[in-house]
C-alpha cells in the first residue's frame, strides 16, 4: 500500500461522462475495474458523482413533501381556491376564517399550478405568491392557528377516539397537514435565494428569516413548538400528528435561521478572527469535494481467489528460482504497456482489501528490477489535509524527552528546552509550527476563569443569536427531544423490525381504505419506504445542524446535547442503521417520477403499472440516501471525537466490520467519514486486524488529517488508558451543568455570590422590621448581649 497511490483511480480507463435523462437524475463517471468473482469477468463499477449540499434540488425538496397518497388533494385546493378567492377575496381573510380557506392559500402557495403549463412556471408563480401571502401578514396567522390546532386537538374527544382508533390513517391530520404545507413551502421558497428578487422581496427574506429565530410566538421560536409536536407524538398523546411534515418543517426552519454548511464555515472563520486565533488553514468543504473515492474492500471471494492465484505464483517461483520474472510479471512500473497487465495490475491495487504485503506473510521475496518509469506513472500531489497538534501533545512530547534525557519534569511548561537534543529541539519546533487552538478550547478556559472568579470575573456578554435563542428554548425539555427524535429514527430504519410497542410513523401516509389490488398494494409500498426515507433524511440533518451550531455558539451546549444524545444509545442505533447492504440502500427506487410535485399537476399522467414501478428511476443512487447516510456518520463521529470512553463503544459494540462494508460506496466525502471512525479505534482492534486490513490502514493515512505524534496504528498506550465511562462522562456532566446553572438557572443562584452593602449609612438608613416576640423581650436581650460582657476598649481603638 503506498501512501501516495491513490487506490481508487490506479489503472483502468476512463469513459466520458454523459448526463442524465431530462428529469435531472446525477451524472454517473464510469472506470474499467476487474472484480474477481467465480468467472473472472471484467464489471463496471460506478464512482458516484454525489455533490454533497445542505438540500437537495429544490424540485425534489418540493416533492418530499408530499407522500402520493396526497395525490387527490391537488384538485381539492384547486377547487377551494375557486370557491372562496373569487367570492371573498384575499382582503377580508382574519385568523378565525383562515382555516376553512387554508386549501385555497395552499393552492396559491403551491403556485396556482392549473394556469401553469411547466414545472418552471409552477416554481416561478410559488415564489411570486408566496412573498406576496406574508407581506399580507399570513406567517403569523399561520402559527396562530397551528398552535390553537395543536391545543384544540388534544383536549376535544376527536384526540381520543384517535388514539383509541385501530389504525390512523390520512384523514385524521387533514388540517394539520394544510397548515404545514402552507408553512414548510414558505420556508423553502424563500430560503432560495435569487439574485434577481426585488429590492423589498430581500427586505421581506430577512424579516421572515429573523420572526422564524425569534421568541415571538409564546415566547419561544417556531422551532421549539415544533420540537413540542415531537415529543407529544412520541409519548402516545398525538398519534395523528403528521410527522414527516413536522421533521421536514423543523429541518428547514434550523436551517434557514442558523445556516448551512457554507454559513457555518464563515461564523467559524469570524470567531476565529474574533478571539484572535490564527486563520483556517483549509477550508474544509472545498478539500472533501476534491477528494476522489477508493474503491471498495474485496469480498470473501476475491480474497479467497487471490490467495489461490499467490499460491500458484509462488509455486512457479519455486520452480524456477533463477528467473525474477516471476515476481515482476505483476510490476505496475513495467515497461510493457499491455490491456491484460493492466487489468492485472487493478486486481492486485484497485482494492482496499486485496491483499496483505508480502512482508508480512513472512516470506523474504527478491526485490524488484528497476525500470524507467512510464507515462502512466502518477506522483502524489501530497496529503490532502494540513497536519494538527494540540497544545496537549507538546506537553506530552516534552514530558516524556526531559524525563527520558535529564531525569526531571517541569509540568505545562512548553518553551524550557534546556539540556534537551538538538533534535528534540528541531521536533518541539515542527510540532509548533503546526500547533492548532481552536474555539472550543478558549471556550473552555474561559468557562473555567468564570467559575474560579465568579465575581471578579465580570458579566459574560452573551451574544443573543439565533442559536443562543434557539438552545435557550429547548434547554429545558432538551433530553426528552433527543429521546424522541431518536425514537422516530429507530421507528424509520430499515434494519428495524415491526412491533406492537414501537410508535406508527405512518399516519400521515397511510389512505383511509387500505388497497385492494396488487398495483395500489405496490405503490403504497413504494410510498411508505420513501416516507421512512424522507424521516431520517430530516432527522439526520436537524441533529448535525444542531450539534455543529452548537459546537460553535459554546462548546458545553454541544456537550450537553451529545451527552444526551449518547446516553439515548445514539451510537449503537447508528451502527444498527448501517447494519445492512448499504449499497441496497444508495441505490433503492423508492420513488415514481410521475406522481412528484410539480410534475404531477402539470403533466397528464401516464397509466403505472407493476413493471413500471419495479423499474423505478434511472438514477444510479438515491441522493436522501446517500445524503442520511453522509449525515449519520458525521455524526457519529462528532460524538465520539476526543471521547475515549465513547470510542471505545465503537469497539465493544463490534463496528469495525460494519463500517468498513459503508467504504463499498464509491463516494470519497462517505470513505472519509467511515475511514476517520475505523481510525480512532484502530489501536484498540488488535495486530491481526491491523495485518489483515493494510489497504484500508493505507487509505487511512491517504485521506484522513495526520495528528503528529498520534499513534493510532499502534497499541502502545493501551494498558494507561482504561476503559472507564461512568468517570469520564461524569465529569464531562459536571461541566456542562455547572455552565448550564451559571449562565441559564437564575433562580438557584448561590447567596455566598451575591453583592453585599458595605457601606454603614445605607444599612444603618434601612427599616429593619424585628419581629414580635423580640420587641417584647428587648429588655433582656440587652441585658444579655449588651450589658453583661466584658468590653476591653483599649483593644477596640487599637
Amino acid at each position: 500500500g503506498d501512501p501516495g497511490e491513490d487506490p481508487g483511480h490506479a489503472g483502468g480507463t476512463i469513459s466520458p461522462s454523459w448526463p442524465g435523462n431530462a428529469s435531472g437524475s446525477p451524472r454517473v463517471r464510469w472506470k474499467v475495474l476487474r472484480v474477481r468473482g467465480k468467472t473472472g469477468s471484467a464489471c463496471w463499477s460506478p464512482d458516484l458523482e454525489f455533490k454533497y449540499a445542505d438540500t437537495d434540488k429544490w424540485a425534489a425538496e418540493l416533492s418530499e413533501l408530499y407522500s402520493y397518497t396526497e395525490g387527490p388533494e391537488f384538485a381539492l385546493n384547486k377547487k377551494c381556491f375557486e370557491v372562496e378567492f373569487r367570492t371573498h377575496g384575499i382582503k377580508e381573510l382574519t385568523p378565525m376564517r383562515l382555516l376553512d380557506v387554508a386549501r385555497a392559500i395552499l393552492y396559491m402557495a403551491q403556485g396556482t399550478f392549473a394556469e401553469c403549463s411547466s414545472e418552471a412556471e409552477v416554481q416561478y408563480w410559488m415564489r411570486y405568491n408566496i412573498f406576496l401571502l406574508l407581506d399580507v401578514g399570513t406567517l403569523s396567522a399561520l402559527v396562530e392557528l397551528l398552535n390553537m390546532e395543536i391545543e384544540y386537538f388534544q383536549k376535544s374527544a376527536a384526540c381520543s377516539s384517535a388514539v383509541r382508533k385501530p389504525a390512523i390513517s390520512l384523514a385524521d391530520s387533514t388540517d394539520l397537514r394544510v397548515l404545514l404545507n402552507i408553512m414548510y413551502l414558505m420556508v423553502e421558497t424563500i430560503q432560495q435565494d435569487d439574485p434577481a428578487d426585488k429590492p423589498e422581496w430581500k427586505i421581506i427574506r430577512e424579516t421572515f428569516r429573523a420572526e422564524l429565530g425569534s421568541p415571538l410566538f409564546n415566547n419561544e421560536p417556531i422551532s421549539v413548538m415544533l420540537f413540542g409536536m415531537v415529543t407529544k407524538f412520541c409519548s402516545g398523546h398525538a398519534p395523528h400528528f403528521p410527522m414527516k411534515k413536522v421533521l421536514l418543517l423543523l429541518w428547514k426552519s434550523i436551517l434557514f435561521t442558523l445556516g448551512g454548511f457554507e454559513q457555518l464555515q464563515s461564523i467559524k472563520i469570524h470567531k476565529r478572527e474574533e478571539l484572535g486565533l490564527p486563520p483556517l488553514s483549509e477550508d474544509s468543504i472545498r478539500v472533501i469535494r476534491s477528494m476522489r473515492a477508493a474503491s471498495p474492500p474485496a469480498s470473501a471471494s476475491d480474497l479467497i481467489e487471490q490467495q489461490q492465484k499467490r499460491a500458484r505464483r509462488e509455486h512457479k517461483a519455486l520452480i524456477k528460482q533463477d528467473n525474477l520474472d516471476a515476481f515482476n510479471e505483476k510490476d505496475p512500473y513495467k515497461a510493457d504497456d499491455s490491456r491484460e497487465d493492466e487489468d492485472d495490475n487493478d486486481d492486485n491495487d484497485n482494492s482496499i482489501e486485496a491483499e496483505t504485503f508480502p512482508l508480512e506473510r513472512d516470506e523474504v521475496m527478491p526485490p524488484p528490477i528497476p525500470h524507467p518509469p512510464s507515462e502512466r506513472v502518477s506522483f502524489p500531489k501530497g496529503l490532502p489535509w494540513a497536519p494538527k497538534v494540540r497544545e496537549k501533545d507538546i506537553e506530552n512530547f516534552l514530558e516524556s524527552s526531559r524525563s527520558k534525557f535529564i531525569g526531571y519534569t517541569l509540568g505545562n511548561d512548553t518553551d524550557t528546552v534546556v539540556g534537551l537534543p538538538r533534535p528534540i529541539h528541531e521536533s518541539i519546533k515542527t510540532l509548533k509550527q503546526h500547533k492548532y487552538v481552536s474555539i472550543a478550547e478558549i471556550q473552555i478556559s474561559k468557562e473555567e476563569e468564570f467559575q474560579k472568579t465568579p465575581l471578579s470575573g465580570g458579566e459574560e456578554e452573551v451574544e443573543m443569536s439565533c442559536t443562543e435563542l434557539l438552545y435557550q428554548g429547548i434547554l429545558p425539555s432538551l433530553p426528552q427531544y433527543m429521546i424522541a427524535l431518536l425514537k422516530i429514527l429507530l421507528a424509520a430504519a430499515p434494519t428495524s423490525k415491526a412491533k406492537t410497542d414501537s410508535i406508527n410513523i405512518l399516519a400521515d401516509v397511510l389512505p383511509e381504505e387500505m388497497p385492494t389490488t396488487v398495483l395500489q398494494s405496490m405503490k403504497l409500498g413504494v410510498d411508505v419506504n420513501r416516507h421512512k426515507e424522507i424521516i431520517v433524511k430530516a432527522i439526520s440533518a436537524i441533529l448535525l445542524l444542531l450539534l455543529k451550531h452548537f459546537k460553535l455558539n459554546h462548546i458545553y451546549q454541544f456537550e450537553y446535547m451529545a451527552q444526551h444524545l449518547v446516553f439515548a444509545n445514539c451510537i449503537p442505533l447508528i451502527l444498527k442503521f448501517f447494519n445492512q447492504n448499504i449499497m441496497s440502500y444508495i441505490t433503492a427506487k423508492n420513488s415514481i417520477s410521475v406522481l412528484d410535485f410539480p410534475y404531477c399537476v402539470v403533466h397528464e399522467l401516464p397509466e403505472l403499472t407493476a413493471e413500471s414501478l419495479e423499474a423505478g428511476d434511472n438514477n444510479q443512487f438515491c441522493w436522501r440516501n446517500l445524503f442520511s447516510c453522509i449525515n449519520l456518520l458525521r455524526i457519529l463521529n462528532k460524538l465520539t471525537k476526543w471521547k475515549h470512553s465513547r470510542t471505545m463503544m465503537l469497539v465493544v459494540f463490534k463496528s469495525a466490520p460494519i463500517l468498513k462494508r459503508a467504504l463499498k460506496v464509491k463516494q470519497a466525502m462517505m470513505q472519509l467519514y467511515v475511514l476517520k471512525l475505523l481510525k480512532v479505534q484502530t489501536k484498540y482492534l488488535g495486530r491481526q486486524w491491523r495485518k489483515s486490513n493494510m489497504k484500508t490502514m493505507s487509505a487511512i493515512y491517504q485521506k484522513v488529517r495526520h495528528r503528529l505524534n498520534d499513534d493510532w496504528a499502534y497499541g502502545n498506550d493501551l494498558d494507561a488508558r482504561p476503559w472507564d465511562f461512568q468517570a469520564e462522562e461524569c465529569a464531562l456532566r459536571a461541566n456542562i451543568e455547572r455552565f448550564n446553572s451559571r449562565r441559564y438557572d437564575k433562580s438557584h443562584i448561590n447567596p455566598d455570590f451575591l453583592p453585599v452593602d458595605n457601606c454603614l449609612q445605607s444599612v444603618l438608613g434601612q427599616r429593619v422590621d424585628l419581629p414580635e416576640d423580640f420587641q417584647m423581650n428587648y429588655d433582656l436581650w440587652l441585658e444579655r448581649e449588651v450589658f453583661s460582657k466584658p468590653i476591653s476598649w483599649e483593644e477596640l481603638l487599637q
